[in-house]
């Protein structure tokens, strides 16, 4: 490993009104490490809705989440669309609830994935119809999102995205974007068919926001793979997403940087957000710090 200092003044975009950082000496310190192990020992992980996606777009219209490009799909009838909504409204609220215990979430998790599920059986829906929805949202990922993609393929640096969204959305986006590359890999939710209709999820994979970590890898060909490389950029976009590096490194050499993108409620939710995350960007819709930083550490 090469010695590397870093300050917070050499990335552009850290000393920005957008940014918070609540403890700049560890964010240094963890800077300094990642561009001392370089490429080689360099993973990305992220969430995908809101954190690779933008919220909203600049006329002010927000962005679809994964399952909401999937009620978009025509061959899904209206009584499916009025019912997944119906689902979001009363678990998105237990989901964001800062008071509630984490079991009782987890277990709030687990009976909306199942009752969604069982919400997307007997359908005729194909993948190119997933895709051509998909096709409407090109301006959908955070402006750099491509260029920092790219940057990370030309250094084979691995992607891995955890969505406890819709994978088939997931890929059908990042494939419009021409961003799902050899290295990306998502880990996500996805559709199993029976006789060409739908018959709910794979459920092998249940992804939801409090188990999206590489754990859920562990004995897998890829967790061999990313295991090997014990220094991680996390981003996402809920507190959730903080522990999603969780369960792949350890030890003293291993370090993990988390960013997270603050998109609502910025003042309420700000305090949590410095405390799970180590840099803070507020309402912005941009990569251009974490693509300053993976910059640091490929130069």
């Amino acid at each position: 490993m090469t010695t590397v200092t870093v300050k917070l003044s050499d990335i552009a975009g850290l000393d920005g009104p957008n940014c918070r950082i609540k403890d700049p000496k560890v964010v240094e310190h963890k800077l300094s490490q990642l561009a001392g192990g370089g490429v080689d020992r360099l993973q990305i992980v992220a969430d995908f809705d809101f954190t690779i996606t933008k919220r909203k777009l600049e006329n002010g219209e927000r962005v679809l989440s994964s399952f909401g490009l999937l009620e978009q799909c025509p061959s899904l009838p209206e009584s499916f669309r009025k019912q997944s909504i119906a689902l979001k409204d009363k678990f998105i609220p237990i989901e964001i609830d800062p008071h509630m215990d984490k079991s009782k979430k987890i277990e709030a998790m687990v009976e909306w994935w199942t009752l969604s599920c069982n919400l997307l059986k007997g359908f005729p829906l194909t993948q190119e119809e997933i895709e051509s929805i998909a096709q409407r949202y090109k301006d959908a990922t955070r402006d750099g999102a491509k260029d920092l993609f790219d940057k990370l393929y030309q250094a084979n640096v691995p992607i891995l995205i955890f969505s406890a969204g819709l994978g088939d959305s997931v890929r059908a986006m990042l494939k419009n974007f021409n961003m799902l590359l050899p290295n990306v890999k998502v880990v996500s939710n996805f559709l199993k068919y029976k006789d060409g209709q739908l018959d709910g999820f794979d459920t092998h994979n249940m992804i939801h926001v409090f188990n999206k970590n590489e754990s859920a890898l562990k004995g897998s060909k890829d967790f061999d793979l990313l295991h090997d490389r014990n220094n991680i950029i996390v981003m996402g976009d809920s507190l959730g997403d903080a522990g999603m590096g969780d369960g792949c490194v350890s030890g003293k050499d291993a370090h993990i940087l988390k960013i997270g993108f603050l998109n609502d409620h910025i003042e309420a939710n700000l305090p949590a957000y410095l405390d799970a995350f180590d840099i803070v960007l507020m309402d912005d819709q941009t990569m251009n710090v974490p693509r300053k930083i993976v910059d640091a550490i490929t130069a």
